[in-house]
């Protein structure tokens, strides 16, 4: 059951090492945060900034994780999260030999979702027209939509998307965009990664990630204010500056 007071994902000390063992890599640090509910939050940052080691974190698919981590008022990776969390990666995540029907039944099975939520994902991501068609002959953003389809499938309480608008044409992006907020209307919890600085004004609430360092948490209206930037970029370029320079004061919240 949705709650709408309870947060859809709190951080608290997040620690998280890539690799393993002595050669590990430390991705993420002491990290602390909150991703509020029935809101779309952008994870913003360049390539290598650690959104979706953070991600897979989240969704219980990343080892060597320590530090406080829940999900949904339960521990991340939770048995009970199965169905309450829709996952995309960046690639494609459906079975390119079947038909995009085919892999909204067999993924519909391995949860318990019904004939009548796959009509409803295909038709949230545009896709009815192409019910029929093998995964393997779709171009690419209709791969990742049939991908997003499939996450759908469950109603999920959290939908964590990583770059889910890469490669796509403005329009689809658009109509993406649209289907996230209203997701977010009807109670669902979004975290959307990304790199491109311009959809941050499409995001209810934005987390600046840099080599795994968050640099800000606030709506976009916050961050311009705080850094006396014109644009999200700018915002950002001013917080890699403060980060660089030491100084003597609290970072940007």
């Amino acid at each position: 059951m949705r709650n709408s007071k309870q947060p859809a994902v709190r951080a608290e000390g997040l620690r998280i090492v890539r690799g393993g063992g002595r050669h590990g890599v430390v991705v993420i640090d002491g990290m602390d945060l909150e991703v509020p509910p029935g809101q779309v939050v952008g994870l913003l940052g360049p390539s290598g900034s650690g959104k979706t080691t953070l991600m897979r974190a989240i969704v219980g698919g990343q080892s060597d994780v320590t530090g406080t981590l829940e999900v949904l008022g339960l521990p991340a990776g939770h048995p009970d999260l199965r169905r309450r969390v829709g996952y995309v990666t960046q690639s494609p995540s459906v079975y390119a030999d079947l038909s995009v029907i085919d892999n909204l039944q067999y993924f519909g099975r391995l949860i318990g979702a019904s004939q009548e939520d796959a009509t409803r994902a295909l038709a949230d991501v545009d896709l009815t027209r192409m019910a029929d068609r093998r995964v393997g002959v779709l171009s690419g953003g209709e791969r990742s939509r049939a991908s997003l389809a499939v996450a759908l499938l469950g109603s999920p309480d959290l939908l964590v998307l990583d770059e889910p608008t890469v490669g796509l044409d403005p329009v689809l992006r658009r109509d993406l965009w649209n289907l996230f907020h209203r997701l977010s209307r009807s109670g669902t919890s979004l975290l959307v990664s990304s790199h491109v600085m311009d959809e941050a004004q499409r995001c209810d609430r934005l987390l600046l990630l840099r080599e795994g360092v968050l640099l800000a948490d606030g709506t976009l209206p916050e961050l311009l204010e705080r850094t006396g930037a014109a644009d999200a970029e700018g915002a950002f370029l001013t917080l890699i500056e403060s980060m660089d320079t030491p100084m003597d004061k609290e970072p940007v919240r």
